[in-house]
């Protein structure tokens, strides 16, 4: 191996030795500070080429993202198993007004439980729907908050508004007028 001349740097002019790999085109020291300049430098010389003026425009484009994006589907993402990650800062949850739990007195209403854990509820959905972003937790907490009021408006003794008028026919009794089939 050759030892290679000391060159002076084109943006600290601080002098350095070349790497023997690139002694025809180094014209850089290795400092951060250098190393961004010359970055910088190439980007701009790039550029100034015609050919690539609109390599990042135009719908030829954006049709060649969207068959790399078609191509590759799970780029960004992380395993499937795992929930992605929120798009905000996890906030913490303020105290609620009930009353903590003590050792000596544990709910025995599931509706009380739940409503001590809004956090188990979060990670529960998220779990169960693969994602951790905002929108969809809430898509599904709708769907089981409806469920659930359905089921409670069924249970015995209460008094359900849209079930009120339906009449149940009894085991073995036929309607008027109904054809045996």
């Amino acid at each position: 191996m050759t030892t290679s001349a000391k060159r002076k740097c084109l943006h600290c002019k601080a002098f350095y030795r070349a790497d023997h790999r690139n002694l025809h085109h180094q014209r850089y020291c290795s400092k951060v500070a250098c190393r961004k300049q010359s970055k910088a430098e190439s980007q701009r010389r790039w550029l100034q080429k015609p050919e690539n003026q609109n390599y990042f425009r135009g719908p030829d484009n954006c049709q060649r993202v969207k068959d790399w994006r078609k191509s590759n589907p799970g780029y960004w993402r992380k395993k499937k198993s795992e929930p992605r990650e929120p798009l905000q800062e996890v906030c913490r949850v303020q105290p609620t007004q009930s009353e903590e739990l003590s050792d000596k007195k544990v709910p025995d209403a599931l509706q009380d439980l739940f409503e001590m854990q809004p956090l188990v509820i979060v990670g529960l959905i998220s779990t169960m729907t693969g994602s951790a972003l905002q929108e969809d937790i809430a898509a599904t907490t709708r769907v089981l908050l409806r469920k659930g009021q359905d089921i409670v408006a069924m249970r015995p003794g209460a008094i359900n508004q849209a079930y009120e008028n339906q009449t149940a026919t009894m085991p073995g009794t036929v309607a008027a007028g109904a054809a045996p089939v």
